[in-house]
């Protein structure tokens, strides 16, 4: 059994579900000690453990130590095949850090899922980061997952409905991206819920004017308005490279502006572009658990400590994959070294 120390590194809840990702994946049995041990609630949280669940059901695993506060987990995987997996968080918990669990393991079976919870939440990616930037990369390697929001989710109600399916990873194509040389345009998605119009079009109207100020390319972000569970706004924006998406993301809440929330997520994607690098800082660590099987070399905007602890996390299961040139907080490259077939 691999033993993984969940205090390591970033020591969040990353560490799970790429450990339990990976058991699914190569069948070998993990435990994870030392749980989210240096967090102000250590142990694990409701939405750690509904990725936990869902990768249960796929792989038909015995569990261990799978209740809220548990700092030890140990996770035995049957025969992982291809199912329709619900996973119904009853609160704002997210969304997309469940797919981060569900989708590495679901590329090598397939299979569809139904996940209610939050969809725009702090802490974790916008759904329309996951749909529009972490899937368009994973796509040019060869992974087909069809994604749509049936409804928005905000913190604390939650009530959002993301579906979709994914596709056998047949082909598994290399990824090389390590420097863009032009941006063909901008293009984003502005949204609001149980909100007036006029907010999903003044955080797109900040955030098309602050980009525009700096680059001479086109820039389209669309409005939504919808109804949810409860009130709540944010704005996903991307660059459309030679290479890859690099995409910057802000959530609206009470008293926050709407053109402070616009302007906040075009500064973080200028950010990102301003390397030149491929990869955006949250996409790299997205990728990790996928380039390990499909290879490749990426240049990321940013090491961070997410990237350095997922590295980690692989390696224990399969060995030494990568090399990673840069040091945290800085730009750098992902290379594999030894991929797995």
């Amino acid at each position: 059994m691999i033993v993984i120390d969940g205090s390591y590194g970033e020591g969040g809840g990353q560490i799970l579900r790429t450990s339990v990702a990976l058991s699914v994946i190569t069948g070998k049995p993990v435990k994870i000690v030392k749980i989210r041990a240096n967090r102000p609630n250590p142990g694990l949280r409701p939405q750690h453990l509904h990725g936990i669940l869902a990768l249960k059901e796929l792989s038909n695993a015995r569990v261990k130590g799978a209740q809220v506060g548990s700092t030890v987990l140990e996770f035995i995987p049957g025969k992982a095949k291809p199912r329709h997996i619900r996973v119904p968080i009853k609160t704002a918990g997210s969304v997309t850090l469940v797919l981060q669990a569900l989708l590495p393991a679901m590329a090598f079976t397939g299979g569809s899922f139904e996940v209610t919870g939050g969809t725009d939440v702090p802490w974790s990616p916008p759904v329309d980061y996951l749909r529009n930037v972490t899937l368009f990369a994973l796509e040019k390697m060869g992974l087909k997952v069809e994604l749509e929001i049936r409804r928005r989710g905000h913190y604390p109600k939650g009530g959002g409905l993301v579906i979709g399916k994914v596709e056998p990873w047949e082909e598994r194509k290399p990824l090389k991206a390590v420097e863009w040389s032009r941006i063909e345009r901008f293009a984003g998605i502005s949204h609001a819920t149980n909100l007036p119009s006029h907010v999903a079009e003044r955080q797109a109207k900040a955030a098309r004017e602050r980009l525009e100020e700096l680059y001479n390319v086109p820039v389209e972000i669309e409005t939504e308005v919808s109804r949810s569970l409860g009130p709540g706004s944010g704005i996903v924006v991307w660059a459309e490279t030679d290479e890859l998406r690099l995409g910057g993301d802000a959530l609206g809440k009470r008293g926050k502006p709407a053109e402070v929330v616009g302007r906040e997520a075009a500064e973080e994607l200028i950010a990102q572009l301003t390397g030149g690098k491929a990869v955006g800082r949250f996409l790299g660590d997205q990728l990790i658990p996928f380039l390990a099987f499909a290879g490749g070399e990426l240049g990321v905007a940013e090491v961070t400590n997410h990237l350095v602890t997922n590295v980690w996390v692989v390696e224990r299961f399969l060995g030494k994959v990568f090399e990673v040139e840069g040091e945290v907080g800085e730009p750098g490259r992902v290379r594999v070294e030894n991929f797995r077939h």
